[in-house]
């Protein structure tokens, strides 16, 4: 149990550290919730406003996205494409591994009418956001890995996206719309991830 408390811990540590500053935090997670409900405006506000401040912000203990992830993000769900297609090439420049940005970036750039590159960051992002649930998985199924994605309903979603996208009669719209999708779920992810293991380490201290 102790091991446990102590993984939470470091966890949350290493959450609390991802920003500069609590500011930089609050407004991120501000944005975050604006965009789970559907504010999108709202959420570019927090965003826009984060990324001014710390351009350099990352959020989260496990999936780790930079502000300007967040701000391309949000930018796309506000139809403001251009925009969204230069913050996300900015994050994919700061951190290369960003699987949700070249997820974002490949539905912006099928948006703009590039739908070859955007067919290919789409894929690979999805494909990335997979991998990275199967890594959490393998290595640390007895920590907190066995709390992202449990039944592997997110991967199996991904799964049946990867076949549509392949398919010689893509239906563009649904595949744009399972991307967006996507990216707000593996997001809300590590929320939920969160709370369960809370959830489990107050049981055992309950006993």
């Amino acid at each position: 149990m102790k091991a446990r408390y102590s993984l939470l811990a470091f966890s949350l540590a290493i959450f609390l550290s991802a920003c500069a500053t609590v500011e930089d935090a609050g407004q991120i997670a501000s944005g975050r919730q604006a965009l789970f409900t559907g504010n999108y405006p709202a959420a570019l506000s927090y965003f826009q406003s984060a990324a001014q401040t710390n351009p350099n912000a990352v959020y989260g203990a496990t999936l780790r996205l930079g502000v300007f992830t967040y701000l391309g993000q949000a930018q796309y769900l506000n139809g403001q494409y251009p925009e969204a297609r230069q913050s996300l090439q900015k994050a994919l420049t700061m951190h290369p591994a960003d699987n949700v940005a070249r997820l974002y970036l490949g539905l912006t750039q099928a948006r703009l009418g590039d739908r070859q590159t955007g067919l290919k960051n789409i894929q690979a992002g999805m494909s990335g956001i997979a991998n990275f649930l199967n890594y959490l998985e393998s290595n640390f199924a007895y920590s907190f890995g066995q709390f992202w994605d449990p039944g592997g309903q997110i991967r199996a979603t991904i799964k049946t996206n990867l076949a549509m996208s392949s398919s010689p009669n893509l239906d563009w719209s649904q595949l744009i719309a399972a991307g967006e999708k996507l990216g707000i779920r593996i997001e809300e992810e590590e929320d939920k991830a969160r709370q369960q293991q809370q959830q489990q380490l107050d049981l055992e201290f309950q006993k």
